[in-house]
C-alpha cells in the first residue's frame, strides 16, 4: 500500500520528528528489557519479528533480556529509521526490512513471535485487519500486540493532527478477525514505571494450527 496516507505521513518530516523524540538511548533499552521479561518470560522461542521497530528500542531491550541464541527480525517502512536500524549493532539483526505491515515478505508460519508495539493505533480502522491478517499469517506460534487501548474505536488529535492516531480493543478486534488465536495472557505497561511505553496495554495470543 505504497499510497496508504499514514505511510506517507510516517515517512514525511513527522516521521523525522517522531526519530528526534524517541532516539536509542541505555534508560529506553533498560525498559524495554523489563517489559519484555515480563510478558515473553516464559516462552520457548527461538525467532521474534517486530513490525514497525523504527531504530529498535525494543529489539535492543529483547536481545538483552534473551541473549544471543534468538534471531530477531524487523520490518520498517521509513527508510531514515531503517538506517540507523540497521546501524545498531548490539541487536544484531537476522535480518530486517524496510517495508510496511501490509506486505511483510516473510513465509507464512515462518517465525515464532510477531509483535508490534504502538503501531497498530497509527493505522487506519478500515486498513487494520490488512496488517492484522499479514502478521497472523507470518507468525508460527504466537502474536503479541501493545497498543493504546479504548472500549469503542475513537480518534484522538495526535500532535496537533488528525487521522493518525485511533484508539479501540485491539485485543478483542484480533480475536473477533482471527478464530486460530486463542488468549494467553493480557496486561497493562504503566508509565509510572515504563516511562517510555507511555500507558499501553498488551495482548498475547497463541496462533493454533489447522483451524
Amino acid at each position: 500500500m505504497k499510497g496508504d496516507p499514514q505511510l506517507i505521513f510516517w515517512k514525511g518530516d513527522f516521521g523525522k520528528q517522531y526519530l528526534k523524540r524517541n532516539s536509542l538511548n541505555s534508560e529506553k533499552i533498560n525498559e524495554s528489557e523489563k517489559v519484555f521479561k515480563r510478558i515473553l518470560g516464559g516462552l520457548q522461542l527461538n525467532s521474534i519479528l517486530e513490525v514497525g521497530s523504527n531504530v529498535g528500542i525494543n529489539l535492543s531491550g529483547i536481545r538483552r533480556a534473551f541473549g544471543k541464541n534468538i534471531d530477531l527480525y524487523a520490518v520498517e517502512p521509513f527508510e531514515e529509521a531503517y538506517r540507523q536500524l540497521l546501524s545498531n549493532q548490539e541487536i544484531n539483526l537476522k535480518e530486517a526490512l524496510n517495508c510496511s505491515a501490509f506486505e511483510i515478505p516473510f513465509e507464512d508460519n515462518s517465525i515464532d513471535l510477531v509483535f508490534t508495539n504502538g503501531v497498530l493505533i497509527h493505522i487506519n480502522p478500515n486498513k487494520l485487519k490488512d496488517a492484522m491478517s499479514e502478521i497472523v499469517r507470518v507468525s508460527k506460534k504466537y502474536v503479541l500486540c501493545s497498543e493504546y487501548f479504548s472500549q469503542n474505536e475513537e480518534e484522538i488529535i495526535y500532535r496537533g493532527q488528525k487521522g493518525y492516531l485511533f484508539k479501540r480493543d485491539f485485543g478483542k478486534h484480533y480475536l473477533e478477525n482471527f478464530p486460530n488465536l486463542k488468549t494467553v495472557s493480557y496486561g497493562f505497561l504503566w508509565q509510572e514505571e515504563f516511562p517510555s511505553f507511555d500507558n499501553l496495554n498488551w495482548w498475547l495470543f497463541e496462533k493454533i494450527q489447522n483451524i
